[in-house]
């Protein structure tokens, strides 16, 4: 009887020293990571490596004369978090790149880089892409599927003609820089990027016309820069950005808002924008358009009545609507469409 006492009191006990033997394992082994800079070295090629490739958790490769990375190498980085091989004359990456499922800062800027292979989809702990001066045309079409932790994506200074639609399913990014390219469009399906803060597509000039009027639905926006585009008009919707502090406009051929509006600042501009959506939805007829009901209740401009959760969505989901004046083409019909913007997949919060 007393045997058995004893035994039960130093079960827990016995638990207990394996998870910190476990714990102390842990540590060890992530102390064995090792940094390896080989950074401004005039490299023309990787010299033979001294340790184990798997014991890397950041390779500075930067500041080089690389053309290539061999497959075998970067297949064997297993614990690489940080690769940075900027300043180099790579013209691409090899497809190994994939294998890397602990990358967190990929920094390939200032190659000669003309696309990124499709199994970079494969880094998914991803958090930042810096692919600047390259000269890309083309980013993975099916990138924003699969790289749904990315935080910052910066491709400006390449010859990138459209960014692939995608790109509104990267939910978690704050960062979006894409000057400086030769882009024609924007991706219609803005408003599922929930988390950006900070989008640039200066710098684009004869190409980006412009931009969807779903840019007004980047709730967390902070800062904008469309400057030195050919974008006549700016979108009403962007009256709506509550958080935006900053908005870069010169250089475009604005008719809407005027330059007298835009001249008295980013506050006038936003009232400006919000006055012209509110009036501009008004139709002659009994039947009111979804827009004017969301304005009305204070979805865009934040005066609405202080009505029920309940009542206030039952006035959002109408089904019959309106197109919106002047923005009656078939695209545009399916981005304001209210199934669409009330579907589980929207984030449509304050």
């Amino acid at each position: 009887m007393m045997y058995e006492q004893q035994q039960r009191l130093q079960q827990p006990m016995m638990k207990m020293d394996v998870r910190k033997k476990t714990e102390r394992n842990k540590s060890i082994e992530e102390e064995r990571l090792e940094i390896v800079d080989l950074s401004g070295m005039s490299l023309d090629s990787l010299p033979n490596p001294s340790l184990n490739l798997a014991s890397i958790c950041k390779l500075d490769l930067s500041n080089n004369n690389l053309q290539s990375i061999p497959e075998s190498l970067t297949a064997r980085l297993l614990n690489m978090v940080v690769l940075d091989v900027r300043s180099n004359q790579l013209r691409s990456l090899p497809n190994s790149i994939g294998c890397l499922s602990k990358l967190k800062v990929l920094n390939v800027a200032g190659n000669l880089i003309e696309y990124l292979p499709k199994t970079i989809e494969n880094c998914r702990a991803l958090e930042e892409l810096n692919a600047n001066f390259n000269r890309l045309r083309q980013l993975p079409e099916t990138l924003g599927f699969e790289l749904t932790n990315l935080k910052k994506l910066s491709v400006n200074s390449n010859m990138l003609l459209f960014l692939p639609r995608s790109t509104s399913y990267l939910t978690a990014l704050k960062v979006l820089d894409a000057r400086l390219n030769c882009l024609r469009s924007l991706p219609e399906d803005l408003e599922n990027l929930i988390n950006l803060e900070i989008l640039n597509v200066s710098q684009n000039f004869q190409y980006l016309e412009s931009l969807p009027y779903s840019i007004g639905l980047l709730l967390s926006l902070v800062e904008l820069d469309v400057s030195y585009n050919k974008i006549k008009a700016l979108p009403d919707s962007i009256g709506c950005l509550k958080k935006l502090q900053k908005l870069s406009v010169e250089g475009n051929p604005l008719t809407s808002p005027p330059h007298e509006v835009v001249e008295q600042g980013l506050h006038v501009v936003k009232q400006y924008l919000c006055q012209k959506m509110n009036t501009g939805h008004q139709t002659p007829t009994k039947k009111k358009s979804w827009v004017g009901k969301l304005v009305k209740y204070g979805t865009f401009n934040g005066h609405g009545k202080n009505t029920g959760a309940r009542e206030e969505r039952e006035a959002f989901i109408m089904p019959e609507y309106r197109s919106i004046d002047g923005l009656a083409s078939p695209s545009y019909m399916g981005m304001f469409s209210p199934r669409r913007l009330f579907s589980p997949r929207t984030f449509f919060t304050n």
